[in-house]
């Protein structure tokens, strides 16, 4: 059922954003006058699962579900249909259609996504607000893995900026380290302020890591959030709400600490000090507690949110206008950021690269409606980034061509925007083929 959900949410998002991506293409095309032969949801080819026709247009629903298109008469596009172009061109259609008005058909899609983002970015300021947790309010530091260890972290530092940048939250802070490429980031450890410098080797790894979250997560003190039946803490009788104060008699306070310890001491007992408050009264107490052979006692703390100040931002109507654009600009500034890195090669970025399989597993196993809309937003700027490059067959290309056609005044010829449209469809699949291996080698290898 769990994966059910998955797919669901991954095909409502896909086909609102490619409804709305197309939608934009069809608005200034019908804008300008010019014909739009078909509008489908997923490809049709040899057949299609719904259609019906409407004034000029054919609209459908095909059975590939993945994409959809817009087929615009007199355009040269995915669908490689040059018949049309060994007739006169006709005013209904694409190529007669001054370039301006061609250019605005061709970033059509992309605005459209952009305001699709920005729509959903405001409606969730005004509904949900914006909650965060702010670097002030990271009161005993970062923990780290042990990626984050080599580069010279160190559990309980505080991140003061990165490149000169004050740090802001939580989130931005983990963003802005791993797709921003800093050269260093500048940390409060023991009252002082070292620099840690960050190498493109070390972004790689990074990238590579199997889970970028945890890099670096805010530290936290060790109270009991809850106990495992049976478990070593069970049978030692910890209960939720117990805060561990000491470690075999040494003072220890943070659950990282413990953590390391506990992984140290595999089928060891251990003494652990705590204090228990019960009906108003605070007791200090000792008691032995059997550690696992896999390192664990059986209990998981109390979370964040329970332990920090996470600061919740609400907005009326009008102020989540512009917390919406705000949001916007800094996903689409986070996104071209973290698309740079494919172009450096030292960091190996281009192994992150994912498919179907990728963008389909960031949704949840539950439905969840917040989360729904922030990987929706998020997805329609990919989308947006992504259709904007320069590369013939996507909007980019014909972007491209149309701005050296109003620079040099002079319009490429029919035969070079056909070879040009298989030049581009060819990267497009090299692209599309390797970004699926990338997942099947993630899914069955790693």
């Amino acid at each position: 059922m769990d994966i059910f959900i998955k797919i669901l949410q991954f095909i409502v998002s896909l086909s609102l954003l490619v409804i709305i991506h197309e939608f934009g293409h069809f608005l200034f095309a019908r804008l300008f006058k010019t014909r739009v032969e078909k509008f489908y949801l997923f490809f049709d080819p040899w057949f299609s699962l719904f259609k019906f026709k409407k004034g000029d247009t054919e609209y459908g629903i095909g059975w590939i579900p993945f994409g959809g298109y817009v087929k615009i008469s007199g355009m040269i596009d995915e669908s490689m249909d040059t018949e049309q172009m060994k007739s006169p061109p006709q005013p209904y259609e694409f190529r007669s259609k001054p370039a301006w008005q061609r250019l605005l058909i061709m970033v059509g899609g992309v605005v459209m996504n952009v305001v699709f983002a920005l729509l959903i970015y405001i409606g969730m300021s005004y509904k949900w607000g914006e909650t965060v947790l702010e670097n002030k309010d990271i009161v005993y530091g970062y923990t780290f893995d042990q990626l984050g260890q080599e580069i010279g972290f160190r559990n309980g530092d505080r991140i003061v900026d990165i490149e000169g940048e004050p740090a802001t939250d939580w989130p931005e802070t983990l963003k802005s380290i791993l797709f921003g490429q800093p050269e260093y980031v500048t940390v409060e450890r023991n009252g002082q302020k070292i620099r840690i410098d960050i190498s493109d080797e070390s972004i790689n790894r990074l990238l590579q890591s199997a889970d970028t979250s945890i890099l670096l997560s805010p530290r936290i003190p060790f109270i009991v959030g809850s106990v495992v039946s049976g478990s070593g803490a069970a049978q030692a009788g910890l209960q939720p709400g117990d805060s561990l104060i000491s470690y075999n008699g040494a003072p220890m306070t943070f659950f990282d600490q413990y953590s390391g310890a506990f992984h140290a001491a595999p089928g060891d007992t251990v003494t652990l000090g705590l204090v228990r408050k019960t009906d108003g009264m605070t007791k200090v107490t000792t008691i032995p507690v059997k550690v696992s052979a896999e390192g664990t006692i059986g209990v998981y703390p109390r979370t964040y949110d329970s332990l920090l100040t996470f600061r919740t931002h609400n907005y009326s109507l009008l102020e989540s206008i512009p917390a919406g654009f705000k949001r916007t600009g800094a996903e689409i500034s986070s996104y071209i950021d973290q698309f740079k890195l494919l172009f450096k090669p030292k960091t190996e970025a281009y192994k992150s690269l994912g498919g179907v399989i990728t963008i389909g597993s960031i949704f949840p196993n539950e439905w969840d409606w917040q989360r729904f809309w922030s990987i929706t937003a998020l997805l329609s700027i990919v989308l947006a980034v992504m259709n904007i490059l320069p590369i013939p067959a996507l909007d980019g290309g014909h972007v491209l061509f149309l701005l050296v056609e109003v620079i040099t005044r002079r319009k490429p010829s029919d035969k070079f925007l056909e070879y040009a449209q298989v030049v581009g469809m060819f990267i497009i699949f090299a692209l599309m083929i390797f970004a699926t291996g990338n997942d099947i080698y993630r899914f069955f290898i790693k």
